[in-house]
């Protein structure tokens, strides 16, 4: 009896055990379902203030600079060197926001079509203007920092060569001109450039330019006593109304108008006026404006295929980072030409069109010329069918892969032909030693300041004719022409500190028949952004044969050495 009621008590003690851990379990349950459900409140009440309420100034910026990253390198480069000057703030803000490269693509062509003077013909006179302008001011103005980036280099890139410049670029002696007072003085380097006119600025504008730390790097100035190097010296410099003991040196200081100047000498004229000087020097650095409307239609060419022989040669000369100037030369022997007379005046002509291309095929850049040769005396037609004549074009390019189709067709006969190859347009890497192409030519020569970056074979100032299969005869000049991009430049001077070496070797000899070396940072115009090489060599003592040029280029400041050569044949 007493076992039964054991077990019945044990049986018991169980089934409440049992119903007390239950319960616990049910309780634990009910508390992580209540954390669970507050967890997802304050998710949902997360994720509800932040698509509600707008984005805080940080937030904008941050957005923004990821959205800065996310611009391929070269539409960066395009914006920030490139166009620069030249594109408008409302374009800027446009091309910012664009989110493909599909779009910027297209506002890239949009961009240079608005500005196309002549929108009815396949080139764009504007961008090869301007992309010249950069490559001459590369050339003529870097300092330290590439020309483009100077002041010269901005005003000329926006504006063009001006019609007058007062060149002081050596400083000392200087007479000062009645609106300064007069007297004379002894100045640091400085130009002044005379625009006749200019576009929404207006007429007879006189732009300063001065370079008073004597390091070659001029900025642009409002202050016509900022060339003054003895403005600071006591009783040095005298204006004539501060030699009769008219006035004092000393209130020189005491302008309003953020000028040192002295007092004029028969009134102040209008140029002169603080708020003229303001305004000018603020519309100096806007982006010209717009004059041509967008358009929307591509010029569409079928090529053709024949019989008229020709060679071409491409030539690359970086005017900034993210472009190139691609230069295309196309060379025809005379006895390949008709000629049609006229008047008594016997000429060929031959058309010219070509076209670069992605590799996917859509067109990037086209051209076209027309190349009139003289036929001369009929007495000496030939000597005439002895000789061969080139055309030239230039084009400007990102650094990449292209398809390149040249098309030519002698107007007189019909006969025609089609040259194709693929391109690799170099890139310029700004940490890097670097050079264009070698060219050889039969003509080198300064051009007139009025014929600057126009015309074919123009590179900067200077005349380039490259002769195409490189094909000389003992009585000519071989021209050699290079430019060498980023060498490493000394701190102080900021001259490039380096040396190019020459020689020129026979095939099958080792020695060389000449050999020179050229200290690079006293070569005209050199910087550490740009050193342009132009030799001329006399080919009287080479008997005809094959020959090697080889130019070897060193930068002693970051040790770093470059090889360019080519070949040549002397007949």
């Amino acid at each position: 009896m007493k076992a039964t009621r054991l077990s019945v008590f044990c049986i018991a003690v169980s089934l409440l055990a049992c119903v007390f851990a239950l319960a616990q379990q049910t309780a634990q349950q009910d508390d992580s379902s209540k954390k669970t459900d507050n967890s997802n409140k304050k998710a949902d009440k997360k994720v509800a203030e932040t698509t509600s309420r707008p984005m805080t100034d940080k937030e904008r910026k941050a957005k923004e600079k990821q959205l800065r990253k996310e611009l391929a390198t070269p539409y960066r480069k395009w914006l920030n060197e490139d166009v620069t000057y030249i594109i408008t703030d409302e374009e800027r803000s446009a091309f910012v926001r664009l989110q493909t490269d599909e779009e910027r693509e297209q506002f890239i062509e949009n961009f240079w079509l608005r500005r196309d003077p002549s929108p009815d013909t396949v080139e764009n006179e504007f961008r090869e203007e301007h992309y010249r302008r950069i490559a001459y001011a590369n050339e003529h103005y870097a300092s330290g920092i590439p020309g483009w980036k100077t002041d010269r280099g901005r005003i000329y890139i926006t504006y063009g060569p001006p019609d007058e410049i007062d060149d002081h670029s050596s400083g000392g002696s200087y007479e000062r001109p009645p609106e300064e007072g007069g007297g004379e003085t002894s100045t640091y380097p400085f130009q002044q450039w005379r625009y006749r006119y200019i576009d929404g600025i207006g007429t007879n504008i006189i732009i300063e330019f001065v370079d008073p730390t004597m390091s070659g790097e001029f900025h642009m100035t409002m202050d016509p006593s900022e060339k003054d190097a003895l403005l600071y010296v006591p009783n040095a410099g005298l204006t004539i109304m501060e030699q009769m003991g008219m006035s004092d040196k000393t209130a020189r200081f005491q302008n309003t108008d953020g000028t040192h100047l002295a007092a004029p000498l028969g009134g102040l004229p209008e140029s002169m006026n603080e708020f003229t000087r303001l305004e000018q020097f603020a519309n100096l650095q806007k982006p010209p404006k717009i004059k041509f409307a967008d358009l929307e239609s591509k010029v569409d060419s079928r090529i053709l295929y024949d019989i008229l022989p020709m060679q071409v040669s491409v030539d690359y000369f970086p005017v900034t980072d993210a472009s190139v100037m691609t230069y295309v030369t196309v060379q025809f022997e005379h006895k390949d030409l008709q000629l049609k007379t006229k008047d008594g005046v016997s000429t060929a002509n031959v058309h010219l069109f070509g076209e670069f291309k992605t590799i996917s095929g859509k067109i990037v850049q086209t051209f076209e010329e027309d190349l009139v040769v003289d036929g001369g005396p009929a007495q000496f037609r030939t000597d005439w069918m002895q000789h061969k004549s080139i055309g030239q074009k230039s084009v400007p390019l990102k650094p990449g892969q292209y398809r390149l189709d040249v098309v030519c067709k002698d107007v007189t006969s019909g006969f025609a032909n089609n040259w194709s190859k693929t391109v690799n347009v170099p890139r310029l890497d700004p940490d890097t030693l670097s050079t264009s192409t070698l060219m050889l030519a039969d003509d080198i020569e300064t051009v007139p300041m009025r014929n600057i970056g126009t015309g074919q074979f123009v590179i900067g100032d200077t005349k380039v004719r490259p002769r195409i299969g490189a094909i000389f005869r003992r009585d000519e000049t071989l021209g050699i022409y290079m430019k060498l991009y980023n060498f490493g430049a000394d701190e102080t001077t900021r001259k490039p500190q380096g040396e190019v070496s020459y020689e020129v070797v026979r095939t099958g000899t080792a020695d060389p028949i000449v050999a020179a070396t050229e200290d690079v940072g006293k070569i005209q115009d050199a910087s550490g952004s740009q050193v342009t090489l132009q030799k001329r060599l006399r080919l009287e003592q080479f008997p005809p044969g094959s020959y090697t040029l080889r130019i070897k280029i060193t930068d002693k400041n970051r040790n770093q050495t470059l090889t360019q050569s080519a070949p040549f044949t002397v007949t």
